[in-house]
């Protein structure tokens, strides 16, 4: 792990400085963690990067900035609130200092690759996989973008957050906040998921999660791989998709695929053969490149290959006013 050292600041105010390898892509690696560009509890700036979450002890905002030098990338964190002292600790895994990509640059496996992947590697060296640690945090969201349209999903997000989350302590961005508790969120009337735009089975499904939050984030200190997404499948409203969006931000898993998904089986398919494919396709596509197959999907995507569009397209529902 790299060198991590922190101030003696006061609780409240924590200073730490993480040397990473040169050429780290701090916004490129923590891009993933936003849900649309008006996410509230991240926000990317001329100069950083800014995020606000609940720590075991209490609530942090964290500022992040990147000094690219001939020796490394040093990022300096700035953090304020209650849980600053507590976020330090994980602050090498939320920048993906623990992922490593050696295995995928060693030119032997680089050579099976197809340039669709091995290309945007070789522009976007510096990105690594982050790792949140944060269960609940990744999880609601995942369940917000269930069957729907992004667009939806990041609206309701954005409307959940904006007004049940938490103010950013500290010197942040106006409108920064932190998401709502497993508590807040248990407490969130109905008419406000309604007017948020989610059904009650999606709903239902955050507040089940949120009553196992304790065990569930217990989980962070698990391995990805299939035990821990069968955990997360055992509760009712949690599928595959879901757990695989999760672990590929909580854990920062290399090898999640996100099996169902409405879009992404059909884009690897076309990508990688020039034929739409389905889950089970796109699997046996991926197989020889088990253990990085999130690393390569996430390759497809930063290739900016598109995929063919055919017939119309899901529309946005609004159940509002319904």
């Amino acid at each position: 792990m790299p060198p991590l050292t922190a101030s003696a600041a006061p609780r409240a105010d924590a200073v730490a400085e993480l040397m990473l390898p040169a050429g780290y892509d701090l916004a490129g690696t923590l891009d993933v963690l936003a849900r649309g560009k008006q996410d509230p509890t991240i926000r990317f700036t001329h100069d950083g990067v800014w995020l606000a979450y609940a720590a075991a002890e209490g609530l942090v905002s964290l500022r992040l900035a990147a000094r690219r030098g001939a020796q490394g990338t040093a990022v300096e964190a700035r953090l304020w609130g209650p849980g600053a002292d507590s976020a330090l600790a994980g602050l090498p895994r939320l920048l993906g200092a623990e992922d490593d990509w050696s295995a995928f640059d060693d030119p032997g496996f680089q050579a099976t690759l197809p340039l669709l992947v091995s290309r945007p590697r070789r522009l976007h060296s510096g990105l690594r996989l982050p790792a949140t640690g944060r269960m609940v945090d990744a999880l609601v969201p995942a369940v917000l973008e269930q069957k729907i349209t992004a667009i939806e999903a990041r609206y309701s997000w954005r409307y959940l957050v904006s007004r049940h989350g938490t103010p950013a302590p500290g010197p942040a961005p106006a409108g920064l906040k932190a998401a709502p508790s497993a508590a807040q969120w248990r407490r969130i009337p109905s008419w406000e998921w309604h007017r948020a735009g989610v059904d009650s089975k999606r709903s239902g499904t955050i507040l089940r999660l949120c009553g196992a939050a304790s065990g569930l984030e217990r989980l962070a200190a698990s391995e990805p791989g299939d035990e821990l997404a069968a955990k997360l499948c055992s509760i009712p409203g949690i599928g595959p998709w879901t757990a695989a969006e999760t672990t590929q931000r909580t854990h920062g898993d290399p090898d999640s695929v996100s099996v169902g998904d409405f879009h992404l089986a059909s884009f690897v398919g076309y990508a990688l053969t020039g034929r739409k494919t389905d889950d089970a396709g796109m699997l046996e596509l991926l197989e020889p490149w088990r253990g990085h197959r999130q690393r390569v999907v996430r390759m497809l995507v930063l290739s900016g290959f598109r995929k063919p569009a055919f017939g119309p397209r899901l529309a946005p529902q609004d159940h509002r006013f319904h």
